[in-house]
């Protein structure tokens, strides 16, 4: 397999860019040291020119001699990084200014110095020869220069030249489309409910890899799950701890403590959370389990496992999904903790084996097993330009048909997978003609054979991962990270790759901004999926497929990129030394392979579960630059220190979101180089003062959205001043925290999320005047939640507008909106408090033209004054609400969650973009107008909130037989 060029070409350039850094530096070294160092950055930028060229070589790969070369060139410039990093580390400056005094400071200094500069010394003389016969090495053994003049004709001029076009693509919403080619007519039958049929019924979907399995199952699931009263999906896999994944089974089938229904919460879409053994013990009250645990613990712990499910699965209709069944012993071992009822319950098997199918679905009469064979040639040509139109609509780019040659699907096989996939390569290669693709058609398969098997897929997968830029391959091998089915977030993933240094500022776009291009040409390649957007249409979170994380697996072990530990896939490790570290499970066994690994060198680490078996102490700290806890419980109980993570003073990224952490270490201020500090969802409240002194930070996230619990700042954080961009789920008080007054400070926020505000007239007036003056910098996105609502009466008393804002968020008891509001011409998502949705406000906000989505939402903390707005709302409407004709141009969402939703008309193209309505409410008294909206077919989501009254019931139901074809329905009803 060719070597991931990639990965080393963006070692070197973050090596580079560290050299730099150390020459620009007034160091005390010894004499030649400088020279030796400015020898290396000449020498290693040579070979990251040469590395460069090969990347965008036309050559399939490159012999062994040139592979070999290449590793050598990473090897080298990972224990120069090292090196620099302890240099960095145990080295200051020296100081600066003349005079006897600075010159007395100076010698004592040097003195003091003396040893670690003389062992620094010593390792970058052996470092300078190492990269010197490295470079000989080349020429000596003949390592072949790439051919001039050609280029891979991929993304690397898009990147450079077209990133802004890349960055800003078309707003979209995740939506289910029926799968090409697949009898899911005959399936939605099966899945219905009927009398005759109340037993629970089991659909075992069989194929082999890449055939489209989960995509039916995933639209079926999606389609049908608002319909049963409870549902989970799971993910089982060859090496997967199933008693994991039948807890994860309860903790989503658990109902949730309240349901209640925040502002800004999507409940259409299901919040799958990564869990874990230690996480799910906790939560279900369960022994946590340990290997070499006793018969007696296990049956025991597999009964109260089942008695949990019994409890939420025997009284309700469910439907359950159970995604990559590999045996029928994890089947039956499932099937034991899952009670049957007489409700029409469903569960839904993926299996690549057709013998599991078979056990899976024994019943003839209830349980169904369904093949899936690959399309033929009529339906992969439309699988293919149905991919290929979505491709071109996202970076609203145009393509002839006449440009591809038909053999391009031909050769696919009709393998679901490869079609999508090379529809992504092209897509991304619009100067290519029909010989060129011609060419490419022969290179992967001979004019006779077709892809038919998964192994013969990888051939296509390798080619495209082949023709991506150098960034992108190194982005794309990052994704390794993550396990198999694992959501990825998007804003967790680009701000990795920033920390990584596998991103940098380019033709005038910000990092952040490139590292979204990233982002966006990986999805239009499809190498990643989304799966989810957020409100403004961007994507929230991806995935990636089986056989292309296989895939990224295997060529990020090829050049010891990632080490995984407790993956699905086994990853050979070529070599004794782990940079980046992600351990997905900790149990004893998997612990004990940690431990006997060099950790020294690990500069990125990830723990997707318990921190129980980790310790700190086994890393060199002072190398760590991100760190990754996300989701991991353990704090108290583990050896692990919150202390410890402040002496790696060279992390950038580090996420603790989610965990038991209960407070911040005062020591913090060392992680001088920090850039991203992510606490929401844990129980940190205050940030101590030395948070102050991180020169670098840019993104603070704290709080929690949900149930807007809040991060207090210290006065001090004034230090941080102009390098902040989001400050995210924060309260504004009076005393020792940072005053309404100080965020003026912070002109280079893009985001601020205020989650609480003390009552005071000060606060509010000092508060005006800073989001008055931080609009006219960079500030995009202003969430503002006012339990109150007295702040948010004083937006109208603005004398400037923040006219430049894209996303607006508003939550309190107010009733009216500030009268600049169709002022905002660049919204792209709203949401505001029900306590003002009424005609006169659609009327307004019509007038926004580019407005992707609208939200009226009602918190929580509900008390007796809003039914009262809401009554007197709909009366001063004269009964009705109406959605008026000629405005909301663009808008693609509206959501209205709110208890009493009165009589909602729309106009004739009111909303002539529209894919997708979201009512979530207890009682409803009329919706019409619903088959007039626009041309474009829509999707219409019901939630509601308990048992529905007899008007609403005839309300839906005349909803379920639309005049029209206008629009898809889905109704759930949320027994509380």
């Amino acid at each position: 397999m060719e070597l991931a060029v990639g990965a080393s070409e963006a070692t070197l350039k973050s090596l580079l860019s560290k050299l730099g850094s150390l020459l620009s530096e007034e160091y005390a070294l010894i004499r030649g040291v400088r020279g030796d160092i400015q020898f290396i950055n000449d020498e290693l930028a040579s070979m990251q020119a040469f590395l460069s060229n090969l990347s965008k070589s036309d050559e399939s790969g490159h012999d062994d001699q040139t592979e070999d070369w290449m590793k050598q060139v990473r090897d080298v410039a990972y224990d120069i990084e090292d090196c620099i990093d302890d240099f960095a580390h145990s080295l200051r400056p020296d100081p600066r200014g003349t005079g006897w005094v600075t010159a007395t400071k100076k010698a004592l200094y040097e003195i003091r110095t003396w040893r670690p500069r003389r062992a620094i010394a010593a390792q970058v003389v052996e470092l300078k020869s190492r990269a010197q016969q490295v470079g000989e090495r080349r020429v000596r053994y003949g390592v072949r220069d790439p051919e001039p003049g050609k280029g891979n004709g991929g993304l690397a001029g898009l990147t450079e030249h077209h990133a802004a076009e890349h960055q800003h693509v078309a707003r979209q919403l995740v939506r289910v489309k029926p799968p090409v080619g697949k009898d899911v007519p005959d399936l939605e039958s099966w899945m219905s409910f009927d009398e005759k049929r109340k037993k629970q019924g089991v659909l075992s979907i069989v194929g082999f890899g890449g055939v489209g399995k989960t995509t039916i199952a995933m639209a079926l699931y999606k389609k049908f799950g608002p319909e049963f009263q409870c549902r989970a999906m799971v993910t089982v896999s060859q090496n997967s701890d199933l008693e994991v994944v039948l807890m994860s089974l309860v903790s989503q089938v658990r109902p949730p403590p309240n349901n209640g229904e925040r502002q800004g919460k999507d409940s259409s879409m299901d919040k799958k959370i990564p869990v874990t053994r230690s996480i799910l013990s906790r939560r279900l009250r369960l022994p946590c389990g340990k290997d070499g645990e006793d018969g007696n613990a296990g049956l025991q712990k597999h009964g109260q496992i089942q008695a949990e499910l019994k409890k939420y699965l025997e009284q309700n209709r469910y439907l359950l999904l159970i995604d990559d069944v590999w045996s029928s012993s994890s089947w039956l071992y499932i099937k034991k903790c899952i009670p049957e009822n007489d409700k029409g319950s469903r569960i839904i098997i993926t299996t690549r084996i057709q013998a599991v199918a078979t056990t899976c679905s024994s019943r003839k009469d209830q349980d169904r097993v369904h093949p899936v064979d690959v399309l033929n040639e009529k339906e992969a040509k439309e699988l293919f330009q149905n991919t290929l139109n979505e491709c071109k609509h996202a970076v609203n780019k145009q393509l002839s048909h006449n440009q591809v040659p038909h053999r391009v699907w031909e050769m696919c096989g009709g393998l679901p997978l490869a079609i999508v996939t090379m529809a992504g390569l092209v897509a991304s290669k619009l100067h290519m003609v029909q010989k060129d693709w011609i060419k490419v058609c022969d290179s992967l398969f001979p004019e006779s054979q077709v892809c038919r098997k998964p192994e013969e897929f990888m051939r296509i997968i390798n080619h495209c991962y082949n023709d991506l830029d150098s960034d992108l391959k190194t982005c794309s091998l990052y994704l390794s990270i993550f396990p198999k089915g694992r959501k990825i977030s998007r804003k967790r993933l680009t701000r990795r790759w920033i920390a990584e240094g596998f991103v940098s500022e380019k033709q005038g776009l910000s990092v952040e901004d490139v590292a979204e291009t990233c982002f966006n040409q990986l999805i239009q390649r499809k190498i990643i999926m989304p799966i989810e957007h957020n409100n403004n249409g961007r994507v929230k979170s991806c995935q990636v497929h089986d056989m292309v994380l296989e895939y990224l697996i295997s060529k990020a072990a090829e050049e010891d990129f990632i080490t995984v530990i407790g993956s699905h896939w086994s990853m050979p490790m070529h070599s004794n030394k782990v940079r980046r570290l992600s351990v997905h499970n900790s149990d004893s066994n998997r612990a004990k392979h940690v431990h006997s690994m060099n950790l020294s060198h690990v500069r990125s680490l990830t723990v997707l579960e318990s921190l129980d078996k980790l310790h700190f102490k086994s890393f060199k700290t002072a190398i760590v630059q991100v760190l990754d806890l996300e989701g991991c419980r353990g704090f108290r109980e583990s050896h692990v220190k919150v202390s410890d993570i402040c002496e790696m003073i060279l992390l950038k990224y580090l996420s603790l979101r989610r965990t038991d952490i209960k407070n911040l270490p005062q020591n913090i201020h060392k992680l001088k180089y920090l850039e991203t500090l992510d606490i929401r969802e844990t129980e940190v409240q205050e940030l101590p003062a030395t948070t102050g002194q991180l020169e670098r930070i840019k993104n603070i996230l704290g709080g929690d959205k949900r149930t807007r619990k809040t991060l207090k700042l210290p006065k001090e954080l004034k230090g941080t001043m102009k390098t902040l961009c989001i400050l995210s789920g924060i309260e504004i008080a009076d005393g020792s925290t940072t005053a309404a007054s100080d965020l003026s400070y912070f002109t280079g926020l893009r985001k601020l999320a205020i989650y609480k505000i003390h009552k005071s007239e000060e606060i509010f007036k000092d508060l005006l005047s800073s989001i008055q003056y931080l609009s006219g910098y960079s500030l995009q996105t202003l969430v503002i939640d006012d339990e109150s609502s007295e702040f948010l009466k004083t937006l109208d008393t603005m004398s400037s507008y923040p006219i430049d804002l894209t996303a607006l968020e508003l939550s309190g008891r107010f009733l009216k909106l500030p009268k600049w509001m169709d002022k905002l011409n660049d919204l792209v998502k709203l949401t505001l408090s029900a306590t003002v949705l009424r005609t006169d406000t659609l009327q307004l906000l019509s007038r926004l033209g580019s407005l992707f989505s609208l939200t009226f939402s009602i918190s929580e903390k509900q008390d007796p004054s809003f039914a009262a707005i809401l009554q007197k709302n709909k009366s001063d409407s004269g009964g009705d609400i109406f959605v008026p004709a000629g405005g909301f141009s663009k808008l693609r969402l509206l959501r209205i969650i709110i208890p009493f939703l009165p009589s909602l008309n729309f106009a004739k193209n009111a909303t002539p973009q529209l894919e997708r309505i979201e009512l979530h409410f207890k009682r409803l008294e009329g919706l019409h107008g619903m088959d007039k909206l626009g041309t474009n077919r829509y999707d219409v989501l019901l939630t509601i909130d308990g048992q529905a009254s007899g008007l609403t019931k005839l309300i839906v139901d005349s909803l379920k037989k639309p005049t029209s074809d206008q629009y898809s329905l889905i109704v759930n009803e949320h027994h509380t």
